[in-house]
């Protein structure tokens, strides 16, 4: 399906003032007396095809969400070369409180595809090379892990996309802010696979190291 133009969307903001904003009147004027206090703190990927609002039906309020290039999240260390993605974290661990954070990577992920890919030194690229750096640990632990071995395109980005996502989770606790919650059993992190060909979502069993369906998840 074709993305749709400008007309498209207006005349279906239209509808939406007509049909769901009229249903839920009373849902956005409690949103706009108190303010925001969503449980979940979403990040993933910028891509068109991902919309985490869709995959968890949640309602305007739910999830406060961070959308970055390949869901990757720079290390604290670098947080300050990275403000607009640090300052979200922040926001949503240590003045929102919320009580998860999701790291939803997703198959056919270009981010990851272009960490194999030799991007050109263009002043109009400069700022995309530079954020694959962020990823740049997990290129060389896929790589290093393949070793030898010969491994299809599809393969490799299975692998390297569900890597990335445990790299981020790895990231993620090197920020003072969710370390300490997440040791006072304050905040939970999860790590989501979502398949844009079939819809499903695999969680990543830390304990396990390894990826199960998403129905199987116990808590």
């Amino acid at each position: 399906m074709e993305g749709k133009d400008l007309k498209t969307l207006i005349k279906n903001y239209m509808e939406y003032r007509k049909e769901y904003y009229e249903k839920n009147k009373e849902l956005f004027a409690k949103l706009a007396e108190e303010g925001q206090k969503p449980k979940v703190f979403f990040i993933t990927c910028s891509d068109s095809r991902v919309v985490p609002s869709i995959i968890t039906k949640g309602d305007p309020g739910d999830l406060f969400v961070l959308r970055v290039i390949g869901n990757f999240v720079p290390p604290h260390e670098s947080a300050l070369e990275y403000s607009g993605v640090a300052s979200a974290i922040e926001y949503a661990v240590s003045v929102l409180e919320v009580e998860h954070i999701i790291v939803c990577g997703h198959s056919q992920c270009g981010a990851c595809k272009a960490l194999y890919q030799d991007i050109p030194e263009d002043p109009e690229m400069m700022a995309i090379k530079k954020w694959l750096k962020v990823a740049e640990p997990v290129k060389e632990y896929v790589l290093k892990e393949i070793g030898n071995k010969t491994v299809d395109k599809e393969k490799l980005a299975e692998l390297t996309e569900k890597t990335s996502i445990k790299f981020q989770i790895k990231n993620l606790m090197t920020y003072p802010g969710v370390k300490r919650r997440v040791e006072n059993g304050e905040l939970s992190i999860h790590g989501w696979y979502f398949n844009i060909r079939t819809g499903e979502i695999e969680y990543y069993d830390q304990e396990r190291d390894t990826f199960i369906p998403l129905e199987q998840y116990k808590g």
